[in-house]
């Protein structure tokens, strides 16, 4: 998809706006009888550089052909978000769709702010959303969760604000939310998973090892980022017990994600370590970050 077509809003698209949304729905259909929500949420500020244009333009498109090698009827939802402090599109929500080509249609229609100010970016948000306005037939008939993944390379606000659900989203929860228990409900009803784009963003401002303390072995740090699509495609099919060993990795690689060599090699280096944790047993829970206020982190 030409860069001109994506993100070529100047402002947040009326369709995309979460103001008012009650719930985003993933729902079974005659096509798609055993659908599984799966949301991915792009961080889309400034402190990302150039990334989400590349997976906007060259990546996303892949990612429902990536994820249909591991899950018959994914339904996926794109949403976009930066920093609620700063910006003006601070959280943009498409829908669920089944189709590629109606993906594609969100990401044609997403404000690409680049803003955001200072340390932190609205995680925060994208969780809120997904926890509480996300309604999926797979957990709802079937106690089946769905998959969350979220982008980024900064740490997130300790807190979900009450006043910026307020602004954002247009209601008020009952005060504001610690971010470890906004995380724990996003849990319940998906897998979820962090993916920071390179080992150097991993270690900027403890950026890893303070979502470590919320999503423990499910915070992914890539080789490259063009490798995202790929990866959570393969974090499903681990997740789905349909990958256990490096040798299934490799072979889903090779045999339908197409990559050979060190591009293969790469990503088993990313996603083996939670491949082994499952084996483990029980992820940690979300544990509060501790010493930390409310605002510490405000642009």
């Amino acid at each position: 998809m030409p860069v001109a077509e994506v993100f070529g809003a100047n402002g947040c698209h009326p369709e995309m706006d979460p103001r008012g949304v009650g719930r985003r729905e993933s729902r079974d259909s005659a096509a798609h009888p055993d659908s599984v929500g799966v949301v991915f949420a792009l961080d889309v500020s400034g402190s990302m550089g150039e990334i989400p244009q590349a997976l906007a333009t060259e990546t996303m498109p892949l990612f429902m052909e990536s994820v249909l090698t591991v899950l018959p009827d994914p339904q996926v939802m794109f949403m976009a978000f930066g920093n609620a402090w700063a910006d003006r599109s601070p959280l943009q929500v498409g829908q669920f769709e089944s189709e590629a080509a109606l993906i594609d249609r969100w990401l044609a229609a997403t404000h690409l702010e680049g803003g955001g100010g200072g340390l932190g970016e609205s995680y925060d948000l994208a969780m809120y959303f997904a926890a509480r306005h996300t309604s999926m037939d797979c957990y709802e008939k079937r106690q089946r969760k769905g998959y969350f993944f979220m982008t980024g390379d900064e740490v997130p606000f300790t807190h979900v604000n009450a006043a910026q659900v307020q602004s954002v989203l247009g209601e008020t929860p009952n005060g504001d939310i610690a971010i470890h228990e906004i995380a724990a409900e996003v849990t319940e009803g998906f897998h979820p998973f962090f993916l920071i784009p390179d080992a150097a963003r991993a270690k900027q401002f403890e950026c890893e090892a303070t979502w470590r303390m919320l999503w423990s072995d499910r915070v992914i740090v890539l080789d490259a980022p063009a490798d995202t699509a790929v990866a959570c495609a393969l974090l499903i099919g681990i997740q789905e017990r349909q990958l256990q060993s490096a040798a299934d990795i490799e072979r889903q690689l090779e045999e339908h994600l197409h990559r050979t060599g060190e591009a293969r090699d790469r990503v088993v280096r990313a996603v083996l370590p939670y491949a082994e944790a499952l084996a483990r047993g029980t992820i940690k829970p979300p544990s509060p970050l501790f010493a930390r206020g409310p605002t510490s982190f405000q642009g």
